[in-house]
């Protein structure tokens, strides 16, 4: 197994870590609040570390797990710690009207993020359709959940998807990286789901294939 670092320490931190640290990987937990880095490191347990801020992750594959309005400037922060680095890009950027976004129109938030990147740092986006109180559950009514992902780089997705999979969740490739944008949207079906139709957010979007 290898070693995951996660930078931030909130819901979507926690999940990918605690089910990172349960299929055996090596968890580092990074976070601007180092006090709620060492909580969330001890909860995980299973030898999760903490690393300092701003320093170069520990693990090639690094999640990106703040929210969008912190993570351009997290990136810009950690500079060239994070060159030749795989990213995770795990946010949505949705605007207050929970309707919208905040990006630019002819842009989305996994490109923002790519640009602001050392330009060997790859970005691959997933996870952002899920709730983190589905995704720490790890399945959904018996079944894997379905992590969508995108990228440019096949291999890169392709570790991904290993390092999905050894957390019991099915991952699905729907492209390269502009594709991450239809996955922003989804984000945005979601909670026009949460707000019109479902009321709650016990549920996963995925695929249901027959066979």
């Amino acid at each position: 197994m290898s070693t995951i670092s996660i930078i931030g320490a909130g819901g979507m931190a926690a999940a990918i870590a605690g089910l990172a640290a349960k299929a055996g990987h090596g968890v580092e937990v990074m976070s601007r609040d180092a006090a709620k880095a060492r909580v969330l490191a001890e909860q995980i347990g299973a030898g999760a570390t903490t690393g300092t801020f701003g320093t170069a992750p520990a693990g090639d594959i690094v999640v990106l797990a703040v929210p969008y309005a912190a993570v351009l400037d997290v990136v810009k922060q950690y500079g060239d710690k994070l060159a030749g680095k795989l990213l995770v890009d795990i946010t949505n950027p949705v605007a207050a009207d929970l309707a919208s976004f905040v990006t630019p129109g002819d842009s989305f938030g996994a490109q923002e993020i790519a640009r602001v990147a050392p330009a060997d740092a790859v970005i691959v986006k997933a996870f952002n359709t899920l709730y983190s109180h589905v995704l720490a559950a790890g399945s959904f009514q018996g079944s894997p959940l379905d992590v969508f992902i995108a990228g440019n780089d096949a291999q890169a997705k392709a570790r991904v998807a290993m390092f999905i999979e050894s957390l019991g969740l099915r991952p699905l490739d729907i492209g390269l990286l502009p594709m991450a944008q239809t996955l922003e949207h989804v984000c945005l079906l979601s909670l026009g789901l949460l707000a019109h139709s479902i009321k709650h957010t016990n549920f996963s979007i995925g695929v249901s294939l027959p066979g």
